[in-house]
C-alpha cells in the first residue's frame, strides 16, 4: 500500500511543475507511505512515490527504473499472482533484482504496455512513463480498490495522484466545487463514475488504462463484470456451493501474501466472519482480528465478533468509540477522503484500523460481498415490489391507485405501517426508478427539488441523479433484475465503500485488502442462478451454504444490519445544536446550495421523530464540513473545536 503522484508536462506548456512541486504532492500523502519516499525527476516529467512497505520490505524502492532506464514506474498496491507471473517470466529469460511485485509489474508495462493489466490479479494504480516514446500511462485494477485522480490541463498537462489533496498540491489545479455532480452526490451518497466534487479533477474508472502522449490522453476499458457470459451447465447446486468455497478460499490464500504481520477486521457479519474463518484455517494460529463498536446498545455488536473469535481461537481486539471522539475525528477523516463521507461508519473503520496497525500492517476485510451475492436488502425489496406492482396494476384502477398512494404519501409520518407502506408499491409509482433508485435515495428527485436553491435547481435542471445507473443497466438490456441491480450498484455505488475502506485504513497506514472482489472469483460467481445469491429472502444463498458447517450458527441467521452508528439518535439529543449551527447557520446559508426553509423543515421532522432523516442530515452536516475544510482552508482541529463546542460538552 503507497501513495503514488506525478506530471508530465506537454511540449509548449508554461506550467511551472519542478522537484519542489513533485515533492508538495507526494508529501501530502505521507500517511498512506511513511516507511519510505522517492522521486524521479526528468524534463517534462516528475514521479513521486510514498511506500508502506510490505513485499520485500529492505528492496522495492521506487520509483522503480528498467535496467536499460527506458520505464520507470510509481505503484500502489499488491499483485497476488506475482509469484507465478515472475517464474514466467524468468522462463522468459528475465532477471529479477527484487522480490517486490512492484518489479513483475515494470516488467510486464515494458513488454505489454497497456494490455498489462489484464495480466495482473490482485488491487493496483500503476503509472508507468516511457521515456523513449514520452508516454505515460495510469491504470487502476477491475473494481477500483486502489485509488487514482488525475487532471488533463488545458494546455495538456496531466497531473496524477492516489488522492485529490496530491493534485491539489500542486498549485495548477484550485479546490472548487464542482456543481454538476451535486445532484449525483445527494442521491447516491457519493458521484458515481469519473467526475468528483473537485472542479477539473477525475478519477481513472475502475478496469480502466489511460494512455498520454504529446498532451493528448486516450482512455482503454481492459475489463468489465462478464453479466450473462458465464455459465455453469451440468453443475448441481451442491457442486456449485463446493467450488464456490474453493474459489473463495483461493481468494483469501494468495492475498495472504505479506512479509509483515496480517489479520482481518471483524464485525460479526458473515461476511467478515467467513473471511476470518478461512484465514484462521490457513495460518499458523495466533490471527489477530479487530473490530469496533459504539457504547450505545443499538450500536454494539461486539457480542458477535466475539462469537467468531472465539470459535476460531484468534489473538482479538476492540475499540469502543465514545460521540465526543466521533465527532472530534470527522473532519480529520473528511481531509483524508477529500469528498464529504459518505457513510458514518468511515469513521468507525478509522478507529479501528488505528488499532490495528498497533499490531499489524495488513488487514483482510469482507467489502464485495454484498454487491456481487446480493447481500443488501434493497434488492430483494425492489424485485418484491416491482412483482407486487404488476398484480396490483392489473387488479386495482389507476385512479383508486393515485388516490391510495397520495393518502400513503401524505400521512407518512403518523405511523411505522404508514411509514413502511410509503416504501412500497402501494405508495410509489411501479417503476424500477421509483422503486429501487429514488426509493433508496438520499435526496431523490423530488426531495432535491425541494432542497436545492432556486438558481442552482434551475443550473442543475437537466442533470439525471441517476444517469451513470442508467448507462450501467442499459448495458445489459437481457439480464435479469437481480443482475442489472448488481451490475450497477458495482459500477457505481461499490466505489464509494472502496474508497471508505482505503481511505480510512490508510489514515492509520495500513493495507487491507478485499478476497471477495477477487475477479476471477466475480467472473465466476456472475454465472450462478440468482437463486443461489438471492433465494426469497435469503440474501447472499451460496456463501452461507458454503459456510453452514463452518460459521457459528447464530452469524448464518443474522439479518443484515450494515454498520450501526447512532448518528440518528444523536442528532436528536446533545448533538442537535452543532446540528443546528453546521447546516442552518450563517456559514452554511451563506453557500448558496440549499433552500434554508427546507433544510429547517427536515432538523425539525427529524428531531420530532416524525419522520428519520438521519442520512439525509449526515450529508448535509458534511457538505458543510466539506466546504469549511477544503474550500475555505479551515484546519481540520479548528472544525473539529467548533463541532466538539457546539455539541455535548
Amino acid at each position: 500500500m503507497c501513495g503514488i503522484a506525478g506530471f508530465v508536462v506537454a511540449a509548449g506548456s508554461t506550467c511551472a511543475l519542478d522537484e519542489q512541486v513533485l515533492l508538495r504532492m507526494r508529501d501530502s500523502m505521507i500517511h498512506r507511505g511513511p516507511d519510505d519516499a522517492g522521486l524521479y525527476c526528468a524534463p517534462g516529467v516528475g514521479l513521486g512515490h510514498r511506500r508502506l512497505s510490505i513485499v520485500d520490505v529492505a528492496h522495492g524502492h521506487q520509483p522503480m527504473a528498467s535496467e536499460d532506464d527506458r520505464y520507470h514506474i510509481v505503484y500502489n498496491g499488491e499483485v497476488f499472482n506475482h509469484p507465478t507471473l515472475k517464474l514466467e517470466l524468468e522462463q522468459e529469460g528475465v532477471h529479477y533484482r527484487t522480490r517486490c511485485d512492484t518489479e513483475t509489474v515494470l516488467h510486464l508495462f515494458s513488454r505489454l504496455g497497456a494490455a498489462a493489466p489484464k495480466r495482473m490479479r490482485g488491487m493496483f494504480a500503476v503509472s508507468v512513463w516511457d521515456s523513449e516514446r514520452r508516454e505515460l500511462i495510469l491504470a487502476r485494477d477491475r473494481f477500483g480498490v486502489k485509488p487514482l485522480y488525475y487532471a488533463h490541463l488545458a494546455d495538456g498537462t496531466l497531473l496524477f495522484g492516489s488522492e485529490i489533496k496530491a493534485i491539489t498540491s500542486s498549485g495548477l489545479v484550485k479546490a472548487e466545487m464542482n456543481h454538476q455532480v451535486l445532484p449525483d452526490l445527494l442521491a447516491n451518497f457519493a458521484p458515481s463514475a469519473a467526475d468528483t466534487l473537485f472542479r477539473g479533477v477525475q478519477r481513472l474508472l475502475p478496469g480502466h488504462v489511460l494512455v498520454w502522449r504529446d498532451g493528448r490522453i486516450r482512455m482503454e476499458q481492459y475489463w468489465d463484470v462478464p453479466v450473462g457470459e458465464v455459465a455453469h451447465p451440468g453443475q448441481s447446486e451442491a457442486d456449485l456451493v463446493a467450488e464456490y468455497h474453493e474459489r473463495l478460499k483461493e481468494a483469501v490464500r494468495i492475498r495472504l501474501m505479506s512479509d509483515v504481520p496480517l489479520g482481518t477486521f471483524l464485525s460479526g457479519g458473515i461476511d467478515s466472519a467467513a473471511i476470518t474463518a478461512l484465514t484462521s484455517q490457513m495460518t499458523d494460529g495466533g490471527l489477530k482480528t479487530f473490530s469496533v463498536a459504539f457504547n450505545e446498545r443499538e450500536a454494539n455488536e461486539l457480542m458477535y465478533a466475539r462469537l467468531v473469535a472465539t470459535a476460531f481461537r484468534t489473538d482479538h481486539h476492540e475499540v469502543t468509540v465514545s460521540e465526543a471522539q466521533f465527532w472530534g475525528a470527522l473532519p480529520k477523516m473528511l481531509w483524508h477522503e477529500d469528498e464529504p463521507i459518505a457513510h458514518p461508519s468511515s469513521i468507525a473503520l478509522h478507529f479501528v484500523s488505528e488499532l490495528a496497525s498497533r499490531h499489524v500492517k495488513v488487514v483482510l476485510t469482507g467489502e464485495g460481498a454484498d454487491e456481487t451475492l446480493g447481500g443488501y436488502n434493497r434488492y430483494r425489496a425492489a424485485i418484491l415490489n416491482q412483482r407486487f406492482a404488476r398484480y396490483y396494476a392489473r387488479c386495482v384502477p389507476a385512479r383508486a391507485r393515485r388516490m391510495l398512494a397520495t393518502s400513503i404519501q401524505h400521512n407518512r409520518g403518523r405511523g411505522r405501517n404508514l411509514r413502511r407502506a410509503s416504501r412500497t408499491f402501494l405508495g410509489l409509482p411501479g417503476d424500477l426508478d421509483s422503486l429501487y433508485f429514488e426509493n433508496f435515495a438520499v435526496f431523490g428527485r423530488s426531495a432535491q427539488h425541494g432542497l436545492l436553491a432556486t438558481g442552482l435547481r434551475e443550473r442543475l435542471a437537466a442533470v439525471d441523479p441517476y444517469e451513470h445507473a442508467h448507462a450501467a443497466l442499459a448495458r445489459h438490456p437481457g439480464a435479469t433484475m437481480l443482475q442489472a441491480l448488481l451490475y450497477s450498484d458495482t459500477k457505481t455505488y461499490l466505489h464509494e465503500l472502496l474508497m471508505k475502506q482505503d481511505q480510512m485504513s490508510m489514515s492509520a497506514s495500513i493495507e487491507s485488502r478485499v478476497p471477495f472482489l477477487d475477479h476471477p472469483l466475480v467472473e465466476w460467481v456472475s454465472g450462478l442462478p440468482d437463486a443461489m445469491r438471492l433465494r426469497g429472502v435469503t440474501t447472499k444463498a451460496i456463501l452461507r451454504d458454503a459456510m453452514r458447517t463452518t460459521l457459528p450458527a447464530p452469524i448464518l441467521s443474522r439479518k443484515k444490519l450494515g454498520f450501526p452508528v447512532p448518528v440518528g439518535a444523536w442528532f436528536k439529543g446533545a448533538w442537535s445544536p452543532m446540528l443546528r449551527e453546521f447546516i442552518l447557520g450563517d456559514r452554511a446559508s451563506s453557500r448558496g446550495l440549499f433552500n434554508r426553509s427546507d433544510v429547517e423543515r427536515l432538523f425539525h421532522e427529524h428531531l420530532s421523530g416524525a419522520l428519520d432523516h438521519a442520512e439525509r442530515l449526515w450529508m448535509l452536516l458534511n457538505i458543510e464540513i466539506w466546504h469549511r475544510v477544503i474550500l475555505d482552508g479551515e484546519s481540520t482541529d479548528a472544525v473539529a473545536f467548533d463541532l466538539l463546542r457546539n455539541g455535548k460538552r
